[in-house]
């Protein structure tokens, strides 16, 4: 079964696996001990941290081994506050980091700390200005900032080295969560403090780096004992150690050519996906990105499905659909590029892939969206739909009651939602889209705003109820009905699934239609679409 989900876990390196049963034989002794089976270990224990600092670039006296990539993040991110607390008590992060850093800035709020969340453009990157903003316009002194060397996600690699030198200019550590590019080169710059995860370039789980500079305040946090130099806690996993410095030292020499040749298959899926499948989103930066990874979104799929039919067809991939998640809400990732989000797939490439697989992925792919997307009752040309209001041609819209004035509950409650939008004013909600990201993407117009302000004193000529309903089924509904109003027309969708404020306005931009913005509503939200 071809395993596309790297970026989740990479399969174990063989170097890994030969290491850690050498190292089982050798390394199970205590290495703070001073008889032979502690030497032992000290010496395994030495040469792994040694190798892995090469592999930063850092001093080994600046790297510790935690229990976890996670782990060294929160770490990482507590010690560094807590170290600079009397400079103050401001965090700045990227809105696109890994949850492991946005549930350590949760943390530091619940605590009485300030988080400032810098946005990204529709790549996913952040610009080194937005950074110096942030830190220049935080509520309170910034006492560390944090960002990741690639995203998880989408690939997209970030500007280190720049906001590196913007947070030095201000005189604020930086934390580089480097989890998903270590296994593929150093990160550049003159960064504070890097955090890593082994079980991502092929290395055992459990196990993750955290390296402060020489000079940097930090006060570690919770119990400590003499282990790892006070700043990681607990008996050291020598065996575990020793396999992810190995396994990080034999992908790294062979990161140049295969990272060269991933790219190429890489930027076949990217090419050859939206020729063979319509309506498909390829995100992230073209360029400056992970070369064994691409995402990409298709209009009018389910990603829970979508994820079950590669399945089926024997291929591991993942997701960051909200349908694929047990909290339902779209990936924070993909809700601040702004870009679509249903029928999602991360496809994120092993070392040593076949080019076979892909083929064979390109192949299937195109069979698999169609069938989700017929079992949804996506359109495919002119298709009517459940709509509450006149058609344009003066008729009555297939699901109201035929009988002069009759309206089901749920009809009525959907037209009181709309008049209510109405009554309102059009006032936008809070929190609203916004299509080029907004605070979370780089700025833009507002919902409700731009063109489309007008629409604030007509009301829609069609509204299409999808309560209750999960993405994508608002958008499919949506793309149903378009055609059955005149153009310069609105239509309202009522939708109480959170997914639907960025897929409306994604596909609005997809299928050249005008994305008028979002009006309160009794229940969930209405979301007001002209045509073009």
């Amino acid at each position: 079964m071809p395993y596309f989900d790297a970026a989740s876990s990479a399969p174990p390196h063989p170097v890994a696996r030969q290491a850690l049963l050498a190292a089982l034989d050798e390394g199970w002794g205590d290495p703070a001990r001073l008889y032979r089976e502690g030497r032992r270990a000290r010496l395994l224990l030495d040469a792994a941290r040694q190798t892995a600092a090469d592999a930063v670039g850092c001093r080994p006296d600046e790297l510790v081994f935690t229990a976890s990539g996670t782990r060294a993040v929160h770490q990482g991110i507590a010690g560094a506050l807590a170290g600079r607390r009397r400079v103050g008590r401001g965090l700045v992060v990227s809105a696109v980091e890994h949850s492991s850093v946005l549930h350590a800035a949760t943390a530091h709020t619940v605590a009485g700390g300030t988080v400032t969340e810098v946005g990204v453009d529709r790549t996913g990157r952040v610009a080194p200005t937005a950074y110096a903003d942030a830190l220049r316009g935080a509520a309170e002194p910034v006492a560390l900032a944090c960002l990741q060397s690639a995203n998880h996600e989408v690939g997209t690699e970030q500007p280190v080295a720049d906001v590196a030198e913007v947070c030095r200019a201000a005189g604020v550590p930086l934390l580089v969560d480097a989890a998903q590019s270590l296994g593929w080169g150093r990160v550049e710059g003159g960064w504070s403090l890097l955090t890593a995860s082994a079980h991502k370039w092929g290395g055992p789980a459990g196990v993750g780096l955290l390296v402060v500079r020489k000079g940097v305040r930090f006060a570690p946090q919770g119990p400590v004992d003499e282990r790892e130099s006070g700043r990681s806690a607990g008996f050291e996993n020598i065996p575990a150690i020793v396999a992810a410095a190995a396994s990080l030292r034999a992908v790294r020499a062979e990161a140049e050519s295969e990272a060269l040749r991933l790219r190429g298959l890489v930027e076949r899926v990217r090419t050859r996906v939206p020729e063979l499948v319509p309506d498909v989103e390829v995100v992230g930066d073209p360029t400056r990105r992970l070369p064994h990874l691409v995402t990409f979104s298709c209009l009018y799929v389910d990603g829970e499905s979508l994820l079950h039919g590669l399945d089926r067809a024997e291929f591991a991939v993942s997701s960051g659909s909200s349908c694929t998640s047990s909290t339902l809400t779209p990936s924070h990732v993909l809700r601040a590029m702004g870009v679509l989000s249903e029928g999602n797939v991360r496809v994120s490439l092993p070392v040593g892939t076949a080019e076979a697989d892909v083929e064979r992925f390109l192949e299937l792919l195109p069979g698999i969206v169609s069938a989700v997307r017929a079992k949804l009752g996506a359109p495919t040309g002119r298709e009517s739909a459940s709509v509450r209001g006149p058609r344009a041609d003066g008729a009555a819209p297939s699901g109201v009651a035929d009988a002069p004035g009759a309206q089901s509950s749920a009809a009525a409650d959907a037209a009181g939602d709309a008049a209510e939008a109405e009554a309102e004013g059009g006032a936008e909600a809070e929190g609203g889209a916004r299509r080029d990201g907004g605070a979370g993407a780089g700025g833009g117009a507002e919902s409700g705003g731009g063109a489309g302000g007008d629409a604030r004193e007509e009301a829609p000529a069609l509204t299409v109820d999808a309560l209750g309903k999960r993405c994508p089924l608002p958008v499919i509904e949506l793309a149903k009905v378009i055609e059955d109003v005149p153009v310069g027309a609105v239509v309202a969708v009522l939708a109480d699934d959170d997914a639907a404020r960025l897929d409306i306005p994604a596909w609005c931009d997809m299928r050249g239609q005008e994305y008028v913005g979002e009006r309160a509503a009794r229940r969930g939200a209405a979301y007001w679409v002209r045509r073009r």
